[in-house]
């Protein structure tokens, strides 16, 4: 709602940082206005979700995935388990019910994306305080509220300590700079990253909150954002109450997904692995994820005004690479608070459905091949190792996929001279173990001509179809899917 960036919910109680500024400047103090009351400004007021699903549907998508959570804590569904959710606070809406019934109506499979069980340890700095200047050493909004203190306000019958969870580890009386309460704050966080378990009260809360949301809603997926399943066994036993359930909704099968971030390999048969803003630089066994975001996951208007936004090549670039490598992409667009995208986004998300219109069948339903492409530009591997909005690929990068008895070879750009060149199809390379017998461009009926060298498989294309993108072109022979 603040639309000034991620993680505002935390950072906004950080003194000196870019978000504490903006909400002194735009809201108040955090010790009088904290991040509960943006909880409620946020309305929603112009969101339009039929519109939005029939613009992503357009540009190609297959599955939809709605927030039903983030370390902020606040449900976006009727929970309950959890009052503070968008039917009490904020838009007033079940926000995962509409999303569901729209998506479905669409043939869309839907997920939920959960991200709460950060938040026993995340909203921490909220019972803080500001080291220096005029309200040093006042205490945040979350170490002073309590139940029975909104009679008559709009958080009337609702707890703020159940939305901060509660003191835990805040931070101690006399520190007196910033520097010393940044030291203290990152001492505290290496100790939340070195294991130390949640609160018991608020796992088993979450997992009621879970399995509230997966009974009621009937999701096709979830993505937990953690690292490995979180809250160890109640992790655990979420994820099998999920499978369970999805058998007794599809008599007998499993159609569910599950993902997580560093999954270990043990656990890749059942749970899928996702690299978050990252890749992988081999052909993965499991199938898989990766997630990314045509800026940042939250609004940031001041970005954006910048420009901020991956490019339509750069997003299909990526889906490129990563399909041909056994994996899925999951696209995020940045929504601001009043439940809009921006012209930007649209503009872009219109050159991908132009894109995928015409080359989609190259994409869906297609395997991996012997080798996932080959080129001069090296792929980004693990979590956070994208580079930036514009795509470092060129027409001379090329990636394989199979469907049926062809072989798919996705082109990231348009050749200068309109030869697309296939080093690794040459009559030298012993990578093409089949025939070439036909080449055609997908969405296209006509032959293009074609000969193979010592060097490579050299395809002429014709201008009347350039796109800067680049193309997608079918190989069809004996044996050129082995």
């Amino acid at each position: 709602m603040p639309e000034a960036g991620d993680w505002y919910a935390r950072s906004m109680y950080f003194q000196g940082t870019r978000a504490y500024k903006h909400h002194v400047a735009h809201y108040g103090h955090p010790s009088e206005v904290g991040f509960m009351e943006i909880q409620n400004q946020w309305k929603a007021e112009a969101w339009d979700p039929t519109r939005l699903l029939d613009l992503y549907k357009r540009a190609g998508a297959r599955y939809f995935m709605a927030l039903a959570n983030h370390h902020d804590n606040l449900d976006t569904y009727a929970s309950s388990h959890h009052p503070w959710n968008t039917t009490r606070v904020g838009p007033r809406k079940d926000i995962i019910g509409t999303w569901a019934k729209l998506a479905r109506e669409r043939g869309l499979r839907f997920g939920v994306s959960n991200h709460s069980s950060h938040a026993w340890h995340w909203n921490q700095p909220a019972y803080g305080y500001d080291p220096e200047g005029p309200l040093a050493g006042r205490r945040y909004d979350a170490f002073r509220l309590r139940a029975g203190q909104g009679r008559g306000k709009w958080w009337d019958g609702l707890d703020p300590q159940q939305l901060y969870t509660g003191r835990m580890m805040p931070m101690p009386d006399g520190i007196r700079t910033i520097a010393e309460a940044n030291e203290w704050h990152e001492g505290t966080d290496r100790l939340w990253n070195e294991g130390i378990p949640a609160d018991p009260a608020f796992a088993r809360n979450w997992f009621l909150r879970c399995r509230d949301l997966i009974d009621t809603y009937r999701p096709d997926m979830i993505y937990f954002d953690n690292f490995d399943l979180p809250l160890e066994q109640y992790g655990l036993d979420i994820t099998a109450h999920f499978y369970n359930q999805s058998m007794r909704w599809n008599n007998g099968r499993l159609e569910a997904v599950v993902t997580a971030k560093t999954t270990p390999p043990q656990r890749r048969m059942g749970i899928v692995d996702d690299v978050e803003r990252g890749g992988k630089n081999y052909i993965e066994r499991f199938p898989w994820q990766t997630d990314t975001c045509l800026g940042n996951w939250h609004y940031d208007a001041d970005l954006y005004a910048r420009s901020g936004y991956k490019s339509a090549a750069t997003v299909l670039h990526t889906l490129c690479d990563v399909v041909s490598k056994n994996g899925n992409l999951m696209l995020s667009v940045p929504m601001r608070g009043n439940g809009t995208i921006d012209d930007k986004a649209e503009k872009i998300i219109e050159d991908i459905a132009a894109w995928m219109s015409r080359y989609g069948e190259a994409i869906y339903g297609t395997r991996p091949w012997r080798r996932y492409g080959e080129g001069p530009t090296k792929a980004s591997t693990g979590l956070f190792s994208e580079g930036g909005p514009i795509s470092p690929y060129s027409a001379r990068d090329v990636r394989y996929v199979t469907k049926g008895n062809n072989l798919h070879a996705l082109i990231l750009g348009w050749p200068e001279d309109n030869i697309v060149r296939l080093t690794l199809l040459g009559n030298d390379d012993p990578t093409l173990r089949g025939q070439v017998r036909r080449v055609t461009l997908a969405g296209y009926n006509a032959s293009l001509p074609f000969k193979r060298t010592s060097d490579a498989l050299e395809v002429t294309l014709p201008q009347t179809a350039y796109n800067s993108i680049g193309v997608a072109i079918i190989l069809s022979g004996d044996g050129v899917n082995i």
